[in-house]
């Protein structure tokens, strides 16, 4: 994996910036796949360690009115069979309902918890801000996660006090490091990961999840195009492919404690 960051935007630099481990926040079953699984791809060929956590179990997702009773099956299978093809294989649930997310106390303790027990080195998560340019991106479910998982992280996943019940179960207070942002603002992104050697494990990953894809040539144009976008805004060379991230430094060395 090569990362490659607008100079001067971007604080993480991949050839100081060490990752061992990685947890990974989305909305729905398909989220992470179609924002990061080559990235996700990389990291895990690398021996990075990456852990899933999906919100909701995607029961408002499909097109085929025959599949609702099996939906949330169906969709959990999908999501562990593109989990494999990028080496993911831990995947945690917090059984949310599919449209109704809300970054309240109960959301946010489940990411406290899989924070603490997990210790990333990077949290990666959906955007919490709209992305204007493409509403899609922006689903209430997808900010939702991007204001829990915030919240969660500064300051309750390093405050011993927040949350006690967790310090009580033995679940210790944990400063994030890096927190990556997938599905935001354009004008966000400072952060590009050149994955085109990945590109086929990413679109293999997406196109799994089948029930979601009514139109399976137009979405993967859609995936293929944005990645080549990605690479030109990033000032790659033609015919590179890139994923863009928010990266913000969480506790680097310059961060005051409590500020």
């Amino acid at each position: 994996m090569t990362d490659h960051a607008v100079p001067a935007q971007s604080p993480f630099n991949p050839a100081i910036h060490q990752v061992g481990r990685v947890l990974c926040f989305a909305a729905h079953p398909d989220d992470i796949d179609f924002g990061a699984a080559g990235t996700i791809a990389a990291w895990t060929a690398a021996g990075v360690q990456v852990s899933y956590c999906i919100m909701t179990d995607g029961d408002a997702g499909g097109f085929d009115p025959a599949q609702r009773a099996e939906i949330i099956a169906l969709r959990a299978a999908e999501q562990e069979r593109a989990a494999a093809l990028v080496g993911v294989t831990d995947i945690h649930y917090l059984h949310e309902r599919d449209g109704f997310l809300e970054p309240n106390h109960q959301v946010m303790s489940g990411v406290v918890k899989l924070i603490r027990e997990i210790r990333p080195d990077v949290v990666l998560s959906m955007h919490p801000e709209r992305n204007w340019n493409r509403i899609q991106k922006s689903h209430p479910d997808h900010l939702a996660v991007g204001e829990a998982v915030t919240r969660a992280i500064y300051p309750a996943a390093e405050n011993p006090y927040a949350y006690p019940e967790l310090a009580e179960s033995g679940l210790q207070a944990y400063k994030v490091p890096w927190l990556w942002l997938y599905a935001g603002p354009e004008e966000r992104e400072n952060h590009f990961v050149d994955i085109t050697g990945q590109v086929e494990s990413k679109l293999q990953a997406i196109h799994v999840h089948v029930s979601q894809h009514p139109d399976v040539e137009a979405m993967e144009s859609a995936v293929r195009s944005g990645m080549v976008l990605n690479a030109r805004r990033a000032g790659l060379p033609g015919g590179r492919s890139a994923e863009a991230f928010h990266v913000v430094t969480i506790n680097g060395p310059r961060t005051i404690a409590g500020f």
